[in-house]
């Protein structure tokens, strides 16, 4: 099994095999000349997700939700609604759970996860090659669009969360505070999935993306990075700017597709928990749930 497909379980303390859905059509457009010659005339595009969807909006695509639990083995009792009370499979996709199924710690000395996802964090990052994936790697500035806010965070921590399709797509805030409003960086469409970050020089960077500041109320200044990517038609921010924000609360969601969130965190602000580290140094994401305890405050 590559690495690349096998995540850490915190829980069982071993490994498990990813289900990537629709693994070979990925393989063959990021690694065959046919395939990135397509990707880069239509796949990588804004057109394509927003055909995509549109026909996940119409109500025909309802049908696809039963067939797409059971293959991925989605927890219905999670959610607020049930099955058949989904009108398009964008409304499933975009499903909320109830608030006991994420509970988000209240113990302020906790760093939380933002989302259900398979996480890689890093350590006292160069802001001038932080990483991507092993071999490639970016300038914070380039992601951010601002210099001044990259600066702010040498030295300091990153972590990625990665969600894949089965996966819960609302994003939360992991500590209370205030958060300014999103910036949007124009981009393009490259699936975030690890054959494409393997594929792609500075992928992050080249994708739609939005950047907001959360003024956390226990680690300083935190930095949340939304990347498009294939399939998803929008990231959709649903929290008001400049206002008191608590910890758990909804920060918005992805539309249909696989996506990614960063974190940036300031020097100083919060340790990131060993197992996190050293499986990211192996080369292995890890399992985590939004609300999940994925540091502490130093």
């Amino acid at each position: 099994m590559s690495k690349i497909h096998k995540i850490y379980n915190r829980k069982t303390k071993g490994y498990e095999q990813e289900k990537v859905a629709g693994e070979d059509s990925i393989k063959s457009t990021y690694n065959t000349v046919l395939g990135r010659l397509g990707l880069e005339l239509l796949l990588k595009r804004k057109i394509y997700p927003f055909i995509l969807g549109r026909l996940n909006d119409s109500r025909f695509s309802a049908g696809k939700i039963k067939g797409f639990v059971q293959e991925h083995g989605i927890d219905m009792s999670e959610c607020i609604h049930d099955l058949h009370d989904f009108q398009s499979f964008n409304a499933f996709f975009a499903r909320k759970l109830k608030p006991e199924a994420r509970e988000f710690a209240a113990d302020p000395r906790l760093l939380l996860s933002p989302g259900d996802g398979k996480m890689r964090a890093w350590d006292n990052i160069d802001i001038e090659r932080v990483i991507q994936i092993k071999g490639f790697s970016y300038a914070l500035e380039e992601l951010l669009s601002d210099r001044e806010l990259a600066r702010k965070y040498r030295g300091g921590v990153c972590a990625v969360l990665r969600l894949g399709l089965a996966d819960y797509h609302r994003f939360h805030f992991i500590d209370s505070g205030r958060c300014a409003g999103s910036k949007s960086v124009k981009g393009f469409y490259y699936s975030v999935n690890p054959i494409a970050l393997q594929a792609i020089p500075g992928l992050f960077c080249r994708n739609k993306r939005a950047v907001s500041t959360l003024r956390s109320a226990n680690f300083g200044d935190i930095t949340y990075v939304e990347i498009g990517a294939a399939f998803v038609g929008s990231i959709i921010q649903t929290y008001r700017p400049d206002t008191a924000i608590a910890r758990g609360d909804e920060k918005g969601y992805f539309k249909l597709g696989g996506s990614t969130i960063l974190l940036f965190l300031e020097k100083g602000a919060a340790a990131v928990d060993e197992d996190i580290l050293l499986q990211t140094e192996r080369g292995y994401e890890v399992k985590v749930l939004a609300g999940e305890a994925i540091g502490r405050k130093t």
